[in-house]
């Protein structure tokens, strides 16, 4: 439960009293305003910067220990060996609620990263990482220098769902040790992905995971994803998670 979304919280005393004019005489409050409009608005001025800058941005989300870091290791990896003349400069927005140890973990490996710490909020907001591309531009890497960012979400598969970050597609990771299932647990997350990422598929054998069984819980809830399968340890399926990070994004029906 995060302070920023008040996700899951039962209303308050508090906030019960405050739809109560004085004398206790109900007063209408006006619901249609978006409660995210705030964060939409600087969303839509990231999307902007990052279209100017030619940058394909991507938004990466998963519950924690599905294995997002070590995939962006093995992706910067990938883009290191590409042909000359290929867009292959990475830089990854890490975010976690205490610690840079990823951010550390990614720079040990050659890729430039940044670190956001939100304390106790479970997600990542526009406004974060507006200040961390400036964070980024002192380390040497405007923008403009990038053909892919990732921004790596705080690991968590309900509240990021609902904020929109400016990215060019949202891309879902689900581990094969997280068992078919979770699509249908999380249907708001894997519905708002243009990308769902299979991981640990060299694991998948023993730990007895159904591959099509967890494709059609996917296709239930997000029949407009696209779906690889990949193992950052082996290698298996990084072309084809490549070409599909190039693709044009395909927005997710309402």
């Amino acid at each position: 439960m995060c302070h920023d979304c008040n996700c899951g919280q039962p209303p308050t005393p508090a906030s019960a009293a405050s739809a109560t004019q004085a004398g206790g005489v109900p007063r209408h409050l006006a619901v249609g305003q978006k409660l995210l409009v705030h964060n939409d608005a600087r969303a839509a001025a990231n999307r902007d910067l990052f279209s100017a800058a030619g940058v394909r941005v991507i938004n990466l989300l998963s519950s924690p220990g599905s294995g997002k870091t070590a995939l962006l290791e093995r992706l910067a990896r990938e883009l290191a060996a590409a042909p000359a003349g290929t867009p292959s400069r990475m830089a990854v927005i890490v975010g976690d609620l205490a610690t840079d140890n990823d951010a550390r973990r990614l720079r040990a490996s050659g890729v430039p990263a940044v670190q956001i710490t939100t304390g106790q909020a479970c997600h990542l907001e526009a406004a974060m990482v507006h200040r961390a591309l400036h964070d980024l531009e002192h380390q040497g890497y405007p923008l403009d220098h990038l053909d892919l960012l990732v921004i790596e979400n705080v690991g968590n598969l309900v509240c990021p769902a609902a904020f929109d970050l400016g990215e060019s597609q949202r891309l879902v990771l689900l581990s094969v040790t997280e068992g078919e299932d979770k699509p249908l647990k999380y249907p708001a997350l894997f519905h708002s992905a243009d990308l769902v990422v299979i991981s640990k598929v060299d694991l998948s054998e023993a730990c007895g995971f159904d591959g099509p069984l967890a494709r059609r819980h996917v296709a239930r809830v997000a029949p407009h994803a696209r779906i690889v399968e990949v193992s950052a340890r082996t290698g298996a399926g990084i072309d084809g998670l490549l070409a599909a990070l190039a693709a044009e994004r395909q927005p997710a029906p309402v």
